[in-house]
């Protein structure tokens, strides 16, 4: 809200800049070599997410290791904090913790005046976050100044007409997350429907079991990325796909002129977070790092009961500290094997099934987006001195 939009608002309301309504602290730069294992707690910016104070990672210090007074850097039981560096950039955190920490440099605690509501300041702030990213600046990492946070420009109404608007905002936000939570429940139903489906087929089905180089003509692991006849986007000389073993846009990485694989395959990532992630492929392509392929033989398996197969699968990893699968580890997992036509069947009804939950997760999808939403359209009413009870419509 600028300046000039001070008119619209209702009387008795005033803009103000944050350093008017609240004090704020950034935090002391505890040094890494005096971290201990035990100690008095403190807070990083990792530590700072969804808007609550996560408890893993924490280091601790001695105050024997500093000749300073360090009691502005406490944080007490329901401070509000924010981030003001690194990937949580503007995020809030709430202490909910009985605990008192200490403040970290790039981490900020917000101190309200007499005459603000904490939990006002807290719903202006949640308001701010787009804003935060896009003011922040540093080219290796995005931050936020103190001076930036101090010069926030907040919509202040009088204290009662504050606490009648948190009570409406929590009323209504309560409302709103339980319908988030019933719909994020009923994602995740309709996304185990063909999980299931697939489960009780193998787990009922007496089939004779045969492992997966059995039942393929080749199994490898993509090589290196080429690093000259590549291009990121599609054009007349570069217009083979590469994929790699991610999740994202189904591992695709660029384009290149060559190609390693011509026949219809499954693919499983190897490494990383989305490891035993399977996907069905038809095209030409060339697969890099460590991206495993599975050419099926036709005689035996189709290409898309293979996937089925391999999706229904307990994936056990290797113990290293990255997940990775390798190609002998693949090899030897067996999986059962009708005959093509019960294949073919199994594949049928799968499809049916897969396209009705797909549809399903689209309507919830639809629908969480439309709660985010409403949650703005709350806010946004709110901060304009536009919020009533009856303003408040949600399913």
């Amino acid at each position: 809200m600028r300046q000039g939009d001070a008119l619209s608002l209702p009387k008795g309301w005033e803009i103000k800049r944050l350093e008017e309504v609240c004090n704020f602290q950034n935090g002391f730069s505890f040094q890494s070599k005096f971290y201990k294992e035990s100690g008095l707690p403190i807070l990083r910016i990792t530590n700072i997410q969804n808007n609550e104070i996560e408890m893993k990672d924490l280091v601790y210090f001695d105050t024997k290791d500093y000749k300073v007074n360090l009691d502005r850097f406490r944080v007490f039981h329901g401070d509000l904090l924010i981030a003001m560096s690194g990937a949580t950039t503007g995020k809030l955190g709430i202490n909910n913790c009985e605990s008192i920490f200490y403040l970290n440099q790039r981490v900020g605690k917000f101190i309200p005046k007499k005459e603000t509501n904490k939990t006002y300041l807290y719903y202006f702030l949640t308001t701010k976050l787009e804003e935060s990213l896009r003011i922040a600046i540093g080219a290796a990492q995005p931050n936020l100044s103190t001076e930036q946070i101090n010069n926030f420009i907040i919509p202040f109404p009088p204290l009662t007409e504050q606490q009648r608007i948190v009570a409406i905002l929590d009323k209504a936000f309560a409302a709103l997350d339980q319908a988030k939570a019933k719909t994020e429940q009923n994602l995740k139903n309709a996304k185990e429907l063909f999980e299931s489906y697939l489960g009780d087929v193998f787990e009922n089905g007496n089939w004779e079991m045969k492992t997966i180089d059995e039942v393929c003509d080749e199994i490898f692991a993509g090589g290196d990325a080429p690093k000259h006849n590549f291009s990121i986007k599609p054009t007349d000389k570069y217009n083979i796909p590469i994929y790699a073993n991610a999740v994202k846009e189904r591992g695709l990485y660029g384009y290149t002129d060559f190609k390693r694989v011509t026949k219809p395959c499954v693919t499983i990532a190897a490494r990383g977070s989305g490891t035993g992630h399977t996907e069905l492929r038809n095209e030409h392509f060339l697969p890099i790092v460590r991206l495993i392929v599975c050419v099926p033989d036709v005689k035996q398996i189709s290409t898309e009961f293979l996937k089925y197969t391999i999706d229904n699968l307990v994936i056990l990893r290797s113990g290293s500290a990255i997940p990775q699968l390798t190609v002998p580890m693949i090899k030897e997992y067996k999986i059962p094997t009708p005959n093509i036509e019960i294949q073919m069947q199994i594949i049928k009804k799968g499809e049916i099934l897969l396209s009705k939950t797909q549809k399903l997760e689209a309507i919830y999808q639809k629908k969480l987006l439309a709660l985010e939403e409403l949650k703005k359209s709350v806010l946004a009413k709110a901060f304009a001195g536009e919020l009533t009870e009856n303003s408040v419509v949600y399913e």
